[in-house]
């Protein structure tokens, strides 16, 4: 299973001139060889790009994605792992959801699709990630 972060998907939604040809060939790759998914956090944080409820749903149908329910194990280590950031210094404002997402890859065992593989690859060294860089 792959979890793809709202990064990527919002790339596509809003056609993201750096970065949509990369996110559109990794998510499309992604999905000829394995199953595709998004949580609440994503699914949240896209749902900005859609008029409705229905529409976004149609969205998720079309790219193959699934919606992924999050277990409370992540909630924690998400928790532990934005402690860890702030106890580093770390001030970005807005940032527990990403450690909702990498918690959630790192206890189900899922690959990450992410630009932001800087702080994945810090706060979950273990989640294999696709990213540009």
């Amino acid at each position: 299973m792959i979890l793809v972060d709202s990064s990527v998907l919002i790339d596509l939604i809003e056609r993201t001139p750096e970065w949509y040809a990369w996110s559109a060939a990794q998510l499309f790759a992604a999905t000829q060889r394995e199953r595709v998914g998004i949580n609440a956090i994503v699914f949240a944080e896209i749902a900005r790009s859609f008029e409705s409820y229905v529409a976004q749903q149609s969205f998720l149908d079309t790219t193959g994605l699934v919606y992924l329910n999050m277990p409370s194990q992540a909630a924690y280590q998400a928790s532990q792992a934005h402690r860890a950031y702030r106890a580093a210094g770390g001030s970005k404002a807005a940032t527990l959801p990403d450690f909702f997402i990498g918690a959630h890859a790192q206890v189900e065992g899922y690959t990450l699709m992410t630009r932001d593989a800087k702080r994945m690859h810090t706060y979950f060294p273990q989640v294999p990630v696709i990213s540009p860089r």
